[in-house]
């Protein structure tokens, strides 16, 4: 948990540029983040390291030579030596705008359980380097992670 989106991104930066220092190349790394609404985020910690991405869409595949930038929705099925999924936020994941329109209790428990799964595929993304970040107050998924 970090405290700002600067010190996410100078961290998430800082952990790009040990995966390269390590042999891994551009096209191998990801940086998932849970909507559009992050992706700024995504964007200045690899601009922050001085990487080429490519901001992936539901047309767009992975470049050689590129970092691939996505929302969490457009990993599956992807794999990458490393990823870094970023502002794991409250509020952010699962998403405030789904927990609002939310009926009743049983609405609730099937819009969380979509939501960690959602990050659950992010994360199994990764072969061999997984980082997840956030900015406090961090998701209460986060906390699942830990055991």
């Amino acid at each position: 948990m970090l405290d700002t989106e600067d010190d996410e991104a100078t961290a998430v930066c800082d952990w790009l540029t040990a995966r390269v220092a390590e042999g891994f190349e551009s096209h191998e790394i990801g940086v998932f983040v849970r909507s559009t609404a992050e992706l700024d985020r995504a964007r200045a910690a690899v601009t922050q390291a001085g990487i080429l991405f490519k901001v992936l869409d539901e047309n767009v595949a992975p470049a050689y030579d590129h970092v691939s930038i996505s929302t969490m929705h457009l990993v599956k099925g992807l794999e990458f030596g490393a990823v870094a999924v970023m502002a794991r936020d409250d509020e952010v994941i699962p998403h405030r705008e789904r927990i609002e329109t939310v009926a009743d209790d049983s609405d609730l428990e099937e819009v969380c359980n979509t939501e960690r799964h959602l990050l659950y595929v992010a994360c199994t993304r990764a072969r061999d380097h997984l980082l997840v970040t956030s900015v406090d107050p961090a998701s209460e998924f986060v906390d699942d992670m830990r055991m």
